[in-house]
């Protein structure tokens, strides 16, 4: 049997995409509810060359911020981008894939808040005097996400604030962030149900060609077949037609 080709997402970011693919983190949970990427560029590597002209992603979700928010260092190097310089920046990434043709979706994911204290326990222990790591700041994490999501509304492109909507939970420093940073599995369960409010708004309002919703997507192998399990009247049941235990939590995402 083969199915129908399915839309390919791909993530384009830093290491909050890597650590996306942990056990219970928010990429693995999106193919879990069957949204289908897969493909993960790294941030320090081109932008174009993930994208051939022959296969053209269906969506993008780019996801930096949360490096770019770090305070400049005494010492001049370091990840901090200010904050004109970032906007710049994904102004840039956006309008290359926008270029990308009409086919291409984007989705600009925003930093979550930061956990200062974890983050300065597990990152900031000094060594012969010397801080071994950038800091963050909650607030800057804050002005780096507001600007985005202004940004993406100038340029029509979809934008999730997750300092925002991880924020929301009182609990979120320490049940939402593994290291003050990194999602842990709630926090990442925030973004998952951030995504497919996205997904199904775009479903519904504006009708994405191909839809990128799970529930709208067709069934990949809808034929029936003697292999599949035989339920108790004798016949036999394609499982694909049925939700698997891990996507019912997001039915009505």
């Amino acid at each position: 049997m083969v199915g129908p080709g399915r839309p390919q997402f791909v993530l384009f970011g830093s290491s909050m995409d890597l650590m996306g693919y942990n056990l219970g983190s928010w990429a693995g949970r999106c193919i879990a509810a069957r949204v289908p990427w897969l493909e993960h560029k790294d941030g320090s590597s081109s932008v174009g060359s993930g994208f051939s002209q022959a296969v053209q992603p269906s969506l993008v979700i780019v996801y930096f911020c949360s490096n770019d928010a770090t305070n400049s260092h005494p010492s001049g190097p370091g990840v901090h981008v200010p904050l004109t310089e970032y906007v710049e920046n994904m102004k840039k990434i956006i309008l290359h894939l926008k270029s990308l043709g009409d086919v291409t979706r984007i989705i600009c994911l925003s930093s979550p808040p930061v956990n200062e204290a974890k983050e300065a326990e597990l990152y900031r222990k000094p060594v012969d005097g010397q801080s071994q790591s950038q800091s963050r700041t909650n607030e800057g994490c804050r002005a780096y996400a507001e600007a985005l999501i202004e940004l993406c509304g100038v340029m029509d492109v979809e934008a999730i604030n997750l300092w925002s909507a991880v924020g929301k939970r009182d609990d979120w420093a320490n049940a939402c962030l593994v290291d003050g940073i990194h999602l842990s599995e709630q926090g990442s369960k925030v973004v998952v149900e951030e995504i497919l409010k996205v997904l199904k708004k775009k479903d519904e309002e504006v009708q994405w060609e191909p839809s990128l919703y799970w529930l709208s997507m067709p069934n990949e192998f809808s034929e029936g077949s003697s292999f599949f399990v035989v339920a108790p009247g004798g016949e036999t049941v394609n499982p694909g037609l049925h939700p698997s235990s891990w996507q019912l939590e997001w039915m009505n995402t």
